[in-house]
């Protein structure tokens, strides 16, 4: 008998032993990535954290039983699949333009963003569907305080993370990570509705509680799937720059009047980089030279005016030659 217990013991101090070195050899990759200069580190540092917080919450669902502790899980599990996504779409966006795509691989990102809406509302399903089924049968929770204790670490892991990487989002204007972002803050609030449903279960022995709650969390995810969607199908239909951008560039463009004007100012984003056209009317009079030169210093004001990359394309056109406003639409008219 005392064997036995000795050698459970022993068993319980490897499986912990095990888990904290995971968890210190996941801090060091974590620090080695996070020290190089692609934005691939901050995919790589929301992959650690996901697999990370799917391990302590599933932890914490197995002490308690609790089905929102279980929903909570599987999203962390979607986490997983959109940061492993975002990886794989920031590697691509950083490709060089080539041949076949001259204006760079910057829309891949949109793609992570799309499926990482997907994932999130088939996460929603999953969780809907648990807690539907809890619902016809409800069930008591276990060893609380421990799981309470595991999901609030998970969910501080999950805070930090998600700040960084929205930083990091706004700062290279980057909608993969500003996406993954706004994921893991769903995450956290998923978590915090979770936490307080278990704390209501507990104090008041309705067991249904719990069920419900992950209801009400299954339809929060959904709102975020469908927005995260909306808004890199946008990005694929050569959405405009934001308005206050576009109100600079005219505001910079007027400034070179009315000796100079300009007409067909066409702006789209994809990815980290914006694109800015634009047809600029000089006097037929002045040499190639001039207008050349005037063409550089309204590039320049805008580049500066644009955070990120931006590519900025001027056609310089007689003013006084009516063919120059033949193509203020986007589709030239017939010199007939």
């Amino acid at each position: 008998m005392r064997l036995h217990f000795v050698l459970h013991c022993a068993r319980g101090e490897s499986k912990l032993a095990s888990f904290f070195i995971s968890v210190f050899l996941l801090l060091v990759f974590v620090w080695f990535v996070m020290h190089t200069p692609s934005l691939k580190r901050y995919a790589w540092l929301s992959i650690a954290a996901a697999i990370l917080t799917i391990g302590l919450k599933y932890g914490a669902y197995w002490l308690t039983g609790s089905v929102g502790l279980l929903s909570d899980a599987l999203e962390s599990l979607v986490n997983l699949a959109a940061a492993i996504m975002a990886l794989a779409m920031i590697s691509l966006a950083e490709r060089p333009p080539d041949d076949d795509h001259a204006y760079g691989h910057t829309k891949a990102e949109y793609f992570a963003s799309a499926v990482e809406g997907g994932l999130i509302l088939l996460a929603a399903y999953s969780i809907g569907s648990t807690a539907l089924t809890r619902l016809a049968n409800p069930a008591p929770l276990e060893n609380v305080g421990w799981g309470v204790a595991i999901s609030v670490l998970a969910s501080l892991i999950n805070l930090g993370v998600a700040l960084i990487l929205r930083r990091a989002g706004r700062r290279y204007n980057s909608i993969t990570l500003d996406a993954d972002a706004k994921h893991l803050m769903t995450d956290v609030w998923t978590s915090v509705a979770v936490i307080a449903g278990i704390g209501a279960v507990t104090a008041t022995g309705f067991y249904w509680l719990d069920p419900v709650i992950a209801l009400a969390v299954a339809v929060n995810i959904v709102v975020s799937g469908v927005q995260l969607v909306q808004r890199s199908a946008l990005g694929l239909m050569d959405t405009g720059i934001p308005a206050e951008q576009r109100t600079a560039i005219v505001a910079i463009l007027e400034r070179f009047g009315p000796t100079v004007t300009y007409h067909s100012l066409r702006t789209r984003v994809a990815g980290q980089r914006s694109f800015v056209s634009v047809h600029i009317l000089v006097p037929g009079s002045w040499s190639v030279q001039q207008g050349h030169d005037r063409l550089e210093e309204m590039e320049e004001e805008i580049r500066h005016t644009i955070p990120g990359p931006v590519t900025i394309l001027t056609h310089l056109e007689p003013a006084e030659d009516p063919v120059s406003m033949a193509d203020i639409e986007i589709d030239r008219i017939p010199n007939w």
